[in-house]
Order: structure tokens, then C-alpha cells, then sequence
């Protein structure tokens, strides 16, 4: 069915699904596009911008080593588990802070406060703390993560409608019954989308991790090609952290897709 250059324009209307993976693809098309132009029209020198070609030959020769998959393994070990860490603190923290005033008066503002403060500032304090071990790199993951999840987890909170408080006090609940099956599974959609977002910014924050000292993982192998200008392997590198971080996003999504079908973040 044709849709009008008028639908395809209105305020938050559905394109359809044909539409919506027409404009994705097409956008990752262009970004190819200029790319290929810029390298081999050598508009760009090709030691700092290599040809799509060069970068899927690399890929492929990586492929087949098993440095890459050791990288890979470790990497998402470190993000998995920093990710983990920053859930199972923030978000008991986050649902205090969303639901009770004095808890969000002892919580937000430091949490406020804190996450404006660059996860690598806290390299030199994390390797006095933690040594240069993994859970160095854990710990950097878990605090690019944490104070963002606390402030989300409290927003998700405040989200659920205050009518859905007020029948269930009508209905006789008490106030732990309110918070542990009205709050928390009302919120828990959003809170699907939280952690989508924030397991992104724990991709996002690997190559900062792995600046701890590190011999291993993706965002060392990235590094180390950095040193010698090997540019080709600077993009496969980038381009496997993508691809990951792309998985992760698309399995929270459909996790949460089966989850709560019913909502909005779950479609």
C-alpha cells in the first residue's frame, strides 16, 4: 500500500514496517557509500581511512584466528559482568528513590552529583583500588553504568500512574503489596528499556575499561593497533564492538517484545 510523502511526515504515525527498514537500510547504504567515495577516490589518505574492502579482507583473516574470538569472549565477560553489577545494586536503589521521598532526598542528588564525573577520571582511584585485575575493568564498566541505571530505575518508578496506587489502596493493599505487585511489574516495560540503554553504554565504556593495564579483549586489540597506525584493524575492532553491542540491544528488545507485548517498549 502507497503512503503519501503527508503520512510518512505525521507526528509519531506508524510508517509500517516496509518503510521503517527501507529508511534503516538506506542510511547504512549512504554511510557506505561515503565512505567507499572517501577512500578509494582517495580523498582520504587510506593510512587513516581504509577501503571497505581492505577493512572485510581484515575482517575475515581475523576471523579465523582464535585471538579474535579470545578477545570477544573477554570483552563481553567484562561488560556482562560490570552490566550485572550496576543492575543489581541500581535498581533496588532506584525503585527506594522512585518510590519514597526520603530515599529519593538521600540518593538522587549524590547520584545526580556523581554521574557527571567521567568514568575515566576514576582510572587512577580504580587501579589503587582494585589493582589491575579484572575487576579493574569491571569496576570502570560498573561506574559508566550505575548512576545513570539508579537515576532511570527511579524515573521508571514515577512513570506508573498514580491511579493505579489509588485503586490498589482501595482494594484494601497493603504497602509492601503495593510496591511488590503493583509498582514493580507496572514499571517493569520501562525498566526492559532502561537496561537496553544501559547495556549500550556499558559497550560504550569497554574501550575505556580496557585502558586498566589490559593484554586482552577489544578494546586493547584496538589500542594496540592504534601504535602502529593500523588503521584497518582499528575499524574491525570498532566494527565487532558494534556488531555486539547491536546483538545485545536487539535480544533485550525481544525480550521484552515476549515479555509485555502489550507495551509500548515492548513493540
Amino acid at each position: 500500500m502507497k503512503k503519501s510523502a503527508d503520512s510518512l511526515t505525521r507526528i509519531r504515525t506508524d510508517v509500517g514496517r516496509s518503510w521503517y527498514m527501507t529508511g534503516a537500510m538506506l542510511s547504512f547504504i549512504g554511510l557506505l557509500i561515503t565512505w567507499a567515495i572517501l577512500s578509494y577516490g582517495e580523498y582520504v589518505n587510506t593510512t587513516f581511512l581504509p577501503t571497505p574492502s581492505r577493512v572485510l579482507a581484515v575482517f575475515v583473516q581475523m576471523l579465523q584466528s582464535p585471538n579474535l574470538w579470545s578477545d570477544i569472549g573477554i570483552s563481553v565477560y567484562r561488560v556482562t559482568m560490570g552490566f550485572l553489577l550496576a543492575a543489581v545494586i541500581g535498581i533496588p536503589l532506584g525503585v527506594l528513590a522512585g518510590t519514597f521521598k526520603f530515599a529519593e532526598a538521600a540518593i538522587q542528588p549524590l547520584t545526580e552529583f556523581i554521574r557527571y564525573m567521567p568514568a575515566t577520571a576514576f582510572i587512577p582511584l580504580v587501579m589503587v583500588w582494585a589493582g589491575i585485575g579484572e575487576g579493574a575493568k569491571i569496576l570502570v564498566i560498573f561506574i559508566g553504568t550505575f548512576f545513570q541505571m539508579v537515576l532511570m530505575v527511579a524515573d521508571n518508578i514515577r512513570l506508573v500512574p498514580e491511579d493505579l496506587l489509588s485503586a490498589s489502596y482501595t482494594l484494601g493493599a497493603t504497602r509492601f503489596q503495593v510496591i511488590t505487585r503493583v509498582l514493580i511489574p507496572a514499571m517493569m516495560p520501562n525498566l526492559m528499556d532502561t537496561l537496553r540503554l544501559m547495556i549500550g553504554w556499558a559497550w560504550t565504556y569497554l574501550v575505556v575499561a580496557e585502558l586498566v593495564a589490559a593484554n586482552s579483549g577489544l578494546g586493547y586489540s584496538i589500542l594496540k593497533a592504534q601504535r602502529f597506525l593500523k588503521t584497518d584493524v582499528i575499524f574491525v575492532g570498532i566494527l565487532v564492538i558494534g556488531i555486539l553491542g547491536l546483538l545485545t540491544d536487539r535480544l533485550f528488545a525481544f525480550v521484552n517484545k515476549k515479555l509485555f507485548p502489550w507495551a509500548e517498549g515492548g513493540s
